[in-house]
């Protein structure tokens, strides 16, 4: 016998499906010395780079070279926190590396899809999805003086005057300065590969693509010195910058 229940929405919730965005820090080494010198090094002077943004730790890479390697989430979870990132779930471990992270209160997301942010052991930022293309820009009439930071999150940043040394422009897309650069320019910031930088005149003490970055330790070439200029990323994050000059 078939029972027809009568049927009544609850009033004081509802459950349904979300999408969360999420970032995720895929793992390549447990030496967390070594982890937390590198986000320092790269986001240290970034405070705001992320936004208490929830976050999956990918430990795949690990499995390649380290599948048996231990993972101290008691100290990696807080080192985490430290950079405004909420660590919410795992994925991609071990059996006992994803006991370790459960019992650490991380939760198992094996489907979790997201931008990455890739820790490695080795100086410079690895492999790393592109983020959305950017929409819109954020636009700078003034002068940069040493020591200002502007942070275009989630777009273009175009400068109409100069950075001088000791400035610093970023951007999750594209950088335009329309006047000379000579202090540091991070375009592709969360590992959009395809970002560009221009400048007019190209003097700058630092530049870096996704990661991949030049300081003037190494001099800049002779036909691009002082001269418009477009640099782009050749081979990814496992590539190298190149500057090309702009021609009328």
């Amino acid at each position: 016998m078939t029972v027809a229940l009568a049927g009544r929405a609850p009033a004081a919730f509802e459950i349904k499906s979300a999408n969360l965005p999420l970032v995720s820090l895929l793992l390549k080494s447990p030496d967390l010395a070594l982890l937390s010198q590198e986000l320092a090094a790269r986001y240290g002077d970034i405070p705001d780079f992320f936004d208490n943004e929830p976050l999956v730790v990918d430990l795949s890479p690990l499995q390649a070279t380290q599948a048996g390697a231990a993972v101290d989430f008691a100290a990696l979870l807080p080192l985490l926190r430290q950079y405004r990132v909420l660590p919410l779930a795992v994925r991609g471990g071990s059996e006992a590396q994803m006991g370790a992270a459960l019992a650490a209160g991380l939760v198992a997301a094996p489907d979790a899809v997201a931008p990455r942010v890739a820790a490695r052991a080795e100086p410079s930022p690895v492999q790393a999805e592109p983020v959305e293309a950017p929409t819109g820009a954020l636009i700078i009439d003034k002068p940069m003086r040493s020591g200002q930071r502007v942070y275009a999150r989630g777009r273009d940043l175009v400068v109409l005057s100069m950075v001088n040394p000791g400035a610093e422009v970023i951007a999750d897309g594209n950088i335009h300065v329309y006047a000379p650069l000579r202090g540091k320019a991070i375009a592709g910031a969360r590992g959009d590969v395809h970002a560009r930088i221009f400048s007019l005149c190209l003097e700058a003490e630092l530049l870096s693509i996704a990661g991949v970055y030049r300081t003037s330790d190494v001099a800049l070439p002779a036909d691009v010195w002082g001269k418009p200029t477009q640099v782009h990323l050749d081979g990814g994050t496992e590539g190298k910058l190149v500057m090309t000059p702009i021609k009328n």
